[in-house]
């Protein structure tokens, strides 16, 4: 009998909804795809977006721009960083977050994180004190919340404001309040690989006046906010508009027109996602010398992509299962790699930060795999990934150690 094969694309999504190919159809034909190009009487597909996405979190604002990227350096930026301030995140966490902190003229320190990924609040205590440091960028990285209420508590009492990375987290809560509304500013992105799809973009959020109004400044208003629905009046705009620069990140109406009416079907998408997570997750289950992230019951979680632990394996024994996972056409992706592969690297390969030692952190990520879990993928499909991983599991797990690192073929 043959080993069984996945032949699905990990990278494949869902089309645009119809609705959304017609409404960027119609924005193609009129040519007003610039956000402040209207037509007398007309609301532009931008400002309709960041109303909506407004009233789907709950928010009181709402800006829309290029990317998830530009989202957390215009949120540092318009809640005042300094040249050369400390900025805690994540050291579990992709290289836009600490990429933001420097390109907006911040130092990243890095927090060491958990077994089940998430920030370690005794080392952000530690760090906070240690630093001086008044800003969190928590990254929700790969869509695991910690204890917001305990985090929102703790920062409290130490004087630290959260900006929250959410681009793996729109549509996930905890305890029913909607990512991204725990901190000072929510940040997302709608890049293709995210929860809504737009190629490139992102939304802040915030119920704070001011920090809005030097964000709309900032993404490029050019004095013309009074063309924005989800923001601040008038009079706050008055108050920084001549000591905002512009650093342009607008989002354009093509792009507002393919995703307003993904908005509606988030939740949808979330319980489809959850699904398939939930299925990988019972397939995998007391799979020897494999570890899985421990969901807590508080949280409700956007499973589009899953993450479990080789707990304790060498190098060679990890790299030797990858590529007999690859070979059966299960991409995944390891954090222990030396040298950092398409979007998957680690802290102390961003040359930009000061070194840091996160020995905690580093055992983690050392037996740490990663794979999507797109929504072309069927429940069936989801059953045969986890057959495969688990078979490869106990094969290389239970064999003898290979001699040298065999490098996975991933992308």
């Amino acid at each position: 009998m043959s080993e069984e094969r996945f032949t699905g694309s990990f990278t494949q999504q869902e089309p645009i909804p119809e609705a959304g190919i017609a409404a960027a159809l119609a924005v193609l034909r009129h040519g007003r795809l610039h956000r402040y190009n209207e037509a007398p009487g007309e609301i532009a597909e931008t400002a309709l977006l960041e109303e909506e996405f407004a009233a789907l979190t709950g928010a009181k604002y709402c800006l829309a721009v290029a990317s998830g990227g530009y989202a957390l350096g215009c949120a540092l930026r318009a809640v005042g960083l300094a040249p050369g301030e400390p900025v805690l995140t994540n050291a579990f966490t992709l290289a836009p977050v600490p990429g933001a902190i420097a390109a907006a003229g911040g130092k990243p320190v890095f927090v060491e994180v958990t077994e089940d990924l998430t920030l370690d609040f005794a080392d952000l205590a530690a760090k906070t004190k240690a630093t001086g440091a008044r800003l969190l960028m928590l990254s929700h990285m790969r869509g695991h919340l910690c204890d917001m209420e305990a985090l929102a508590a703790l920062c409290d009492h130490l004087g630290v404001t959260i900006i929250e990375d959410c681009a793996h987290t729109m549509g996930a809560a905890w305890k029913g309040v909607p990512s991204g509304r725990q901190g000072l500013v929510g940040c997302y992105s709608m890049q293709t690989y995210k929860h809504m799809n737009a190629g490139e973009g992102g939304f802040l959020i915030s119920d704070d006046a001011e920090v809005m109004a030097r964000a709309i400044l900032l993404s490029g208003s050019y004095m013309l906010y009074a063309k924005h629905r989800a923001a601040p009046g008038p009079e706050v705009f008055d108050r920084v508009r001549m000591e905002t620069p512009n650093v342009s990140g607008r989002m354009d109406n093509l792009r507002a027109a393919i995703l307003r009416p993904q908005l509606p079907t988030l939740a949808e998408r979330v319980d489809r996602w959850a699904a398939l997570y939930q299925t990988l997750e019972a397939g995998l289950q007391h799979t020897p010398g494999l570890r899985l992230v421990t969901r807590p019951t508080e949280e409700t979680y956007v499973g589009s992509s899953f993450q479990f632990q080789l707990p304790g394996w060498s190098d060679a024994r990890i790299g030797l299962f990858l590529t007999r996972c690859i070979a059966r056409g299960v991409e995944l992706k390891w954090f222990g790699a030396d040298e950092p592969v398409a979007f998957t690297s680690r802290y102390d390969h961003w040359r930009y930060a000061a070194p840091q030692s996160l020995p905690q952190t580093d055992r983690i990520l050392k037996g740490l795999v990663d794979m999507r879990l797109p929504l072309t993928f069927s429940p069936a499909d989801v059953a045969l990934i986890g057959r495969i991983i688990r078979a490869e599991a106990l094969a290389v797990g239970q064999g003898p150690e290979p001699e040298t690192v065999v490098p996975p073929r991933v992308q």
